[in-house]
C-alpha cells in the first residue's frame, strides 16, 4: 500500500481537529495523526532575527518530515494545522524522489462560523478573530481543495473526505 500525506488545512475554527478525530475513526489503516497545534510549542525560544514566516516555515517543514517515515511505510498521515496555499511548493520540496502522495484539504466553512468556534475553544480561545482575517483570506486560491460547509456534521464532512480522498478529488502530488 502506498502511503501519503494529507494536510487538513482551514483557517482557526474551520473544524480540522474535530473533523480529523472524524476521518481517523473512518479510514483504513495504517494511520498516523499530527496536530499542528500539539507540534508547534517545540519551538521554545525563536531566534531574535526570524521572521514570523521563517518560523512558521521551520516548524511546518518539520512537521512533514517527521510524516515522511510513516509515509513511506505505508501509513496514511493527516497533518492537521493551517497550512495556507503559499507553503504548498515547500512540501514539494521536502517530499520530492519519495513515493508519497499528498493530498491537500481545505477547510473554510463562513467567517462567522470560525470566528464563533475559535471564540469557544476549551484551549487557546481567539476572542478577537479580525487578527486572523488575512489568514482566513489566504485560502482563497485553494478553491479546488476547499470544502466550504457551514451546517453538517463533522462525520457527514469526515466521509466527503475520505471520498473525495478515495477519488483523487484532493490529490496535490
Amino acid at each position: 500500500m502506498k502511503g501519503y500525506i494529507m494536510l487538513l488545512s482551514g483557517p482557526p475554527g474551520a473544524g480540522k481537529s474535530t473533523i480529523a478525530q472524524e476521518l481517523i475513526a473512518c479510514s483504513p489503516g495504517p494511520l498516523s495523526y499530527i496536530e499542528g497545534d500539539r507540534f508547534w510549542p517545540f519551538t521554545a525560544k525563536r531566534a531574535e532575527e526570524e521572521t514570523s514566516k521563517e518560523s512558521f516555515t521551520l516548524v511546518m517543514s518539520a512537521m512533514i518530515a517527521a510524516a515522511i517515515p510513516y509515509a513511506r511505510r505505508g501509513y496514511g498521515v493527516i497533518l492537521d494545522f493551517s497550512i495556507p496555499p503559499w507553503f504548498l511548493d515547500t512540501v514539494h520540496k521536502i517530499i520530492a524522489g519519495r513515493d508519497i502522495s499528498l493530498d491537500y484539504v481545505v477547510l473554510r466553512p463562513s467567517q462567522d462560523v470560525c470566528a464563533v468556534r475559535a471564540a469557544n475553544r476549551k484551549e487557546g480561545a481567539m476572542p478577537d478573530y479580525t487578527l486572523y482575517h488575512k489568514l482566513y483570506s489566504s485560502f482563497d486560491e485553494a478553491e479546488h481543495y476547499m470544502i466550504s460547509d457551514d451546517i453538517s456534521d463533522a462525520s457527514v464532512i469526515a466521509m466527503r473526505i475520505r471520498e473525495g480522498l478515495d477519488k483523487g478529488i484532493f490529490r496535490h502530488f
